[in-house]
């Protein structure tokens, strides 16, 4: 099996079609989140449903990816992202104009399989564009890209939300995915050349099966991790994926190939975006509904302050390059940017509602460093261990993980301070709101101290998390004997010694 490029190309406008869509498709997962308390006040809604304005988007992203990424080495990777880059831009404008809540949250439902098209496939592209350092280069680009939409959201929306309101946020983020989508004309075409048709079943099964864990998830907090409901979807989900490998396993044309699965180095790659998730994305997500309820900051003010922890996204890809290059290898910088997670959540717990920015600024930086490693690092790393033909494929289980894992682990923290919080204001109901930034509704130095105890508690936990993940994918990413011995060329597997 082959992969066969057609059509004229442009390798760098390729690159920078694929850059400006990975840079906005996170761009709207951060960016949101700055704008739910004034979504919540112009369409005068709280709690779940509010917060389901994430969680939509990120489920149906999390659950489309694979089947995305294994449908554009099928149907074509160009083809493919242009198809999810339309929907999610139409998807985005519907967000834009929407009504009440409800529209909205379907809006972002279907923004989120367009975002999987966009994901599974952009990554295919590249991997089939360039070859060698160029494709190192390329991918060690589309990383800092993704990093930078997920960085630059918040300040963005807190701009776009101060200014011209809510609504701005979306509509921005449709007409940078219009624009990128108006260079596709010079990005060849490519696919398998011999590939069945795609594994239905298997599509079906792990949408469902993906989907439902995540709905149990997310339901969790509200309505209670042990109701027979989220145990049912929880138990139902696990299920329904434990079946997807056994027809894996069986199928002639499978969706996902689990020899990926079984390489212990690439495997090991796709979970360091998982430890981000925990380490940056959960920060990035409650930290702005934390300044604008407890510290009283604006929207705005927020999106700046977080930029000590964005800015750094912009800066350390290619000083990971730059240390690569002098003979620092790549397992050693994905360890360090995931122990510098563990370090700045822990360090962190030194906020409050008065704590000022000088104070904060320390772990802020040291998190947004362990985040622009990984950023620059990881992805070209995995990709590096996988065959152009199943570039789909693996680009879509590697962002599967890395969406998914945001998915499930938002909705976990979220009721992890929903807890704590309650266990301080005494109403499950009053928890929510104040975990979603609105602290109305009572005492408000109470609500603070409960929302900053909660807050100190879940980045305690999530230190602890970060810190075995470095160590588990530190030993797991050792090369075998055989790649240590070798006096040729590298195995596929190697890691790669450089990035630029």
């Amino acid at each position: 099996m082959t992969t066969v490029p057609t059509g004229r190309s442009r390798p760098a406008i390729t690159l920078v079609v694929v850059l400006l869509a990975f840079c906005t498709v996170p761009m709207s997962i951060s960016g949101a989140a700055v704008a739910l308390p004034g979504i919540g006040e112009d369409l005068h809604t709280a709690g779940a449903p509010l917060q389901w304005v994430m969680n939509a988007y990120n489920l149906t992203f999390a659950s489309f990816t694979l089947v995305s990424g294994s449908a554009a080495d099928l149907v074509g990777r160009r083809r493919a992202f242009m198809i999810g880059g339309g929907v999610f831009a139409v998807g985005s404008l519907a967000a834009a104009a929407a009504p009440n809540t409800v529209f909205l949250d379907i809006a972002r439902a279907v923004s989120g399989i367009g975002a999987a098209g966009v994901f599974a496939s952009g990554g295919a592209i590249l991997a089939t564009t360039f070859d060698g350092a160029a494709r190192t280069r390329a991918f060690a680009a589309l990383g800092s890209a993704a990093g930078l939409g997920l960085a630059a959201g918040p300040t963005l929306s807190g701009l776009l939300v101060s200014a011209l309101g809510w609504r701005a946020t979306f509509g921005v983020h449709a007409v940078m995915v219009a624009v990128a989508l108006a260079g596709v004309g010079y990005v060849a075409e490519s696919r398998a050349e011999q590939r069945p048709r795609l594994d239905v079943t298997g599509a079906v099964v792990f949408v469902a099966g993906l989907g439902v864990l995540v709905l149990g998830s997310v339901q969790g907090p509200e309505w209670g991790w042990a109701s027979p409901g989220v145990l049912a979807l929880l138990v139902a989900g696990v299920g329904l994926l434990v079946f997807f490998v056994v027809l894996q396993a069986r199928s002639a044309a499978p969706l996902l190939d689990l020899s990926l699965v079984k390489n212990r180095r690439f495997l090991a790659l796709c979970m360091v975006p998982v430890v981000s998730t925990f380490g940056f994305v959960t920060l990035l997500t409650y930290l702005p509904t934390y300044f604008v309820g407890a510290s009283g900051f604006s929207s705005q003010r927020a999106g700046t302050v977080l930029l000590l922890m964005t800015a750094p996204v912009l800066l350390a890809p290619p000083l990971a390059g730059a240390l690569v290059n002098r003979g620092v290898s790549a397992r050693v910088m994905i360890t360090i940017s995931l122990a510098f997670f563990a370090g700045g959540n822990v360090w962190l717990t030194v906020i409050g509602p008065d704590t000022s920015v000088a104070v904060i600024a320390g772990p802020l930086l040291m998190v947004g460093l362990g985040a622009g490693l990984s950023f620059g690092v990881g992805d070209g790393a995995a990709m590096s261990m996988v065959e152009p033909e199943q570039a789909g494929m693996a680009t879509g289980f590697l962002n599967t993980m890395r969406i998914g894992s945001e998915a499930i682990v938002i909705a976990v923290y979220g009721a992890v301070l929903v807890s704590v919080i309650s266990t301080r204001v005494g109403s499950q109901e009053l928890a929510a709101k104040v975990a979603a930034g609105d602290l109305t509704g009572g005492d408000f130095g109470v609500l603070a101290n409960g929302f900053t105890h909660a807050l100190h508690v879940a980045l305690d936990g999530t230190a602890v998390v970060c810190a075995i993940g470095a160590v588990a994918i530190a030993v797991a990413l050792v090369p075998p004997r055989r790649d240590t011995a070798a006096t040729t060329s590298p195995p596929k597997d190697q890691l790669p010694t450089t990035v630029a």
